[in-house]
């Protein structure tokens, strides 16, 4: 039977795309994913996380990798509830993984706090019918879910280099990361703008402008 792990990457960033992976692998092979030592991918170094990529991709049977960018993300929090919308588009987004590998059974990291709903909103996108578990910490308790863990961050990564590439080093998007946050200030500064590469909709940003305009530097 093909057991399938789902999880995402870069939920919260104020910079970059929200990335979705998914694996399919034979049950009899979940062994292997231990062995290799898969773990949710925030435990992970970053060049542990990239060999691990590697030794996932030949192991298992099948992946499937969704990239939600800013844009996508902006239409859906700009409207109210947020919160809910936001967790509705990563379970469609999921349900299309989840599609495309066509597994016995699914796990799946909930980023709903209600993991029934979240369950039941990915189901209703399905055309066809599974056992899906949707639990908290999956990442964690799960190898197939671990292992689509490493795929989303290691792909969310390369998407934030490429990024670099056209506006230097701006840290890792977080907001809790200074060096973001000098990044905005200063492009703001001078642009009167934002940069395409932004979330729009994230309160961050509002907050960077009211502070500037209230410091009367723009």
């Amino acid at each position: 039977m093909q057991v399938c792990g789902v999880d995402d990457a870069g939920r919260g960033p104020v910079i970059g795309p929200l990335v979705i992976a998914g694996i399919s692998v034979d049950k009899a092979k979940i062994g292997e994913l231990k062995k290799i030592g898969v773990k949710d991918s925030k435990m992970l170094r970053p060049n542990v996380r990239t060999r691990l990529s590697k030794e996932i991709l030949g192991i298992v049977d099948d992946y499937h990798i969704v990239e939600l960018d800013v844009s996508e993300l902006d239409k859906v929090v700009h409207k109210a509830p947020k919160l809910h919308r936001l967790n509705f588009l990563e379970a469609k987004a999921m349900a299309r993984v989840i599609e495309q590998l066509k597994p016995g059974i699914a796990y799946v990291d909930a980023s709903d706090t209600k993991t029934e709903r979240f369950k039941n909103n990915i189901l209703d996108c399905l055309s066809f019918k599974l056992r899906l578990i949707s639990e908290h910490k999956a990442d964690i308790n799960y190898p197939v879910v671990s292992a689509a863990s490493i795929l989303a961050k290691v792909r969310r990564d390369e998407r934030i280099e490429e990024i670099k590439q056209d506006y230097g080093d701006f840290g890792s998007g977080y907001v809790h990361d200074k060096r973001t946050l000098s990044f905005l200030y200063s492009y703001y500064k001078a642009y009167h703008d934002f940069p395409p590469i932004v979330r729009r909709s994230w309160i961050t940003l509002r907050n960077i402008v009211n502070d500037l305009t209230q410091a009367r530097l723009v």
